[in-house]
Order: structure tokens, then sequence, then C-alpha cells
């Protein structure tokens, strides 16, 4: 009986170990973002560019940016801000989503290329990560000079493109098309995130990563909240 014991304890060892080897696995392929290897670049979010804006509507523009904010926040993903003109023309970084995320104070820069900015590319490379998470305004210029700049030093860039946005719908998605071509990825802020949850039974963002899809994400997030206030268990 303490040979079955002790081999039914190996087993349930096996199979536990197993179990987190292939989870380590899972968060660690290249192919998926994983939090621990990405930063956010949030590109010129600011109120004289959005004017300008006419590819998509702007406040559905403004939340998905929020969105997308929030959850690399939730994520502990580092925020690297920048905006440009903001005395003369473009305004500070955008009220609402200033208000979602407090603690990240934009770098001021000249070009309309971040990563031709002394200070706005070392604030990057100082987040230590090699995977870009790019958010921004205008997709013509400042997003795609510095997507495009950013790749060809070897980062692996991706375009959160629901949160980015372009003069006319002809020329964001022109752009778009050149940096798909680039090797650059497209993905959507709700992608991002479920892609960084992977799996609702990850406590430590539950909570976090609900509420956001809860207030975000439309139709979905009408159903979590439906479920959550209407459905129990028996």
């Amino acid at each position: 009986m303490e040979v079955d014991n002790v081999l039914v304890q190996d087993m349930t060892s096996l199979m536990f170990n197993k179990s987190v080897a292939q989870e380590e696995i899972s968060m660690t392929n290249s192919t998926l973002l994983v939090p621990t290897e990405c930063a956010l670049l949030l590109i010129d979010q600011q109120a004289g560019l959005a004017f300008a804006v006419g590819s998509s509507d702007r406040q559905v523009l403004l939340d998905n940016s929020i969105a997308v904010a929030r959850t690399a926040d939730v994520f502990k993903v580092p925020t690297v801000a920048f905006t440009s003109a903001s005395k003369v023309y473009s305004g500070p970084m955008m009220p609402a989503l200033q208000n979602a995320i407090p603690h990240i104070k934009s770098i001021e820069r000249r070009s309309m290329n971040a990563w031709e900015d002394v200070a706005s590319r070392q604030a990057v490379i100082d987040t230590g990560r090699k995977r870009l998470l790019i958010s921004g305004l205008l997709t013509e210029a400042c997003v795609s000079f510095c997507a495009l700049s950013a790749k060809a030093e070897g980062f692996d860039v991706w375009v959160v493109a629901d949160s980015c946005a372009g003069l006319t719908p002809a020329s964001h998605e022109m752009a778009l098309r050149r940096l798909e071509a680039a090797g650059i990825t497209l993905t959507s802020w709700i992608q991002v995130l479920l892609e960084f949850q992977r799996d609702w039974t990850r406590r430590e963002t539950y909570e976090g990563a609900r509420a956001i899809v809860e207030s975000h994400g439309g139709g979905y997030g009408i159903g979590l909240a439906y479920s959550r206030d209407m459905i129990h268990p028996t």
C-alpha cells in the first residue's frame, strides 16, 4: 500500500510538473504576444491631430486607444508616450486617455519620427523590450515612420491598427498595407488583451482584463457584465 501511495504521489507530481511546463511553453511561444516581452508606444494621441482624422469615428478611436493603454497597465507592460507641437497646435495627450494612465508622462519632441529623436528613441530602448506595440496618430506619418525605423533596427513591431487613424480611409489603408509589406504585424486592442490573458483562470489579471472588456468591448463586454449579474451557478 505504501508503494502504491508513493507511486500515486510520483505520478501526481509528474502530471503537475508537465502541466506547468506546458503552460510555460504556451506563454513563451514567440508567435504570440507575451506581456513580459512587450512595450507599448503611444504616439501623438492629441486632440489637434484627432481633429484631422477622417478614417474612423473619433470617439471609437479614443475608446480603443484608452482600452489598449489600460491593457498595458493591467499586464504591467511598460508604456512610452510621445507628443509633438503640444504648445502650438496639437495640445497635450487627450485628457480621457491621460486620465486612464495618469502615471504616464509624455515625451515632447520636434521631429515627426519619434525614432529620430534621441530622448524618444532612448526611452524605448530603456524599456529593455524588443517587441513594440504602437498606437497613435497619424497612421500615414508619425505611426508609420516610427514603426518602419524601429523595424529596421531589429525590433519586432506590431501596430494596433484600430487605435490608429489617418486623414482618409484610403491613406490610412495604404499606410497599413505598406507597414504589413515591411513585415510589421497588424492587430487590434481586443486581440492584444486576449492574447496577453490567454487563459481566464489567470487570476492575477482576470479582474482588470474583464473590466476593460466590459467598458470597451461592445457586445462582448455587455455579455460579460450580464453573465456576472444575472447568471448564477446552481
